[in-house]
């Protein structure tokens, strides 16, 4: 007799998350899962009511980590208002803390839902204002920190959708430039290295 195969609510949310990402939503199914996993059907419906609960908890992973880690670090301490912006750019340095992949496909994905499509909006709003509140503590105007919050959080989203591709060297000779331009600001050379070193290739 065959042993049955164990599986966790985190074998279901992962191989769902990796199938998101790869294939879009509409191929997260509960059998495609369960082949993966090896495992029957049935194994699911111990950890989720149906596909539905699924597919709300995938958003809930996505916003726990992607939106979370831009708010988080827009409100880390910082001396400089450069200082702040490089700490947001952990997020794009670093897919530990921002899956850029995931956040693609869940847009994707709110291309074909109304309810992911509000959701996405939501969390926008919430990176958003996250980024428009650091300008604003270091004395911009309401008007320029909603400006500059903007030009930064909307052109990494459309750098993502562009799927532009640079060596390291090329971005960290740019790094300064975009600081400046970002928040009028040129970095020092210590929060340069600093940034570098939390986040190496």
């Amino acid at each position: 007799m065959e042993t049955p195969i164990s599986t966790t609510r985190a074998d279901w949310i992962n191989t769902a998350l990796q199938i998101l990402v790869d294939q879009g939503a509409g191929e997260v199914k509960i059998l495609t899962l369960a082949q993966k996993l090896g495992c029957s059907r049935s194994n699911f419906y111990w950890f989720f009511k149906d596909r539905e609960a699924l597919l709300s908890d995938l958003l809930a992973c996505w916003q726990a980590k992607n939106t979370a880690a831009i708010v988080t670090r827009a409100g880390f301490p910082a001396k400089r208002i450069s200082q702040g912006v490089l700490n947001i750019f952990d997020c794009w340095a670093n897919p530990d803390l921002f899956d850029a992949r995931l956040d693609f496909a869940v847009r994707e994905w709110a291309r074909r839902s109304a309810d992911v499509a509000a959701e996405v909006r939501r969390a926008d709003a919430e990176r958003l204002d996250a980024v428009t509140a650091l300008f604003a503590k270091f004395g911009a105007s309401p008007a320029q920190a909603i400006v500059r919050a903007r030009t930064l959080y909307f052109m990494q989203i459309g750098y993502y959708a562009l799927e532009i591709r640079e060596t390291l060297a090329d971005r960290l000779a740019l790094l300064p430039d975009y600081i400046l331009a970002f928040c009028g600001e040129a970095p020092q050379q210590a929060d340069i290295a600093a940034f570098i070193a939390r986040n190496p290739e």
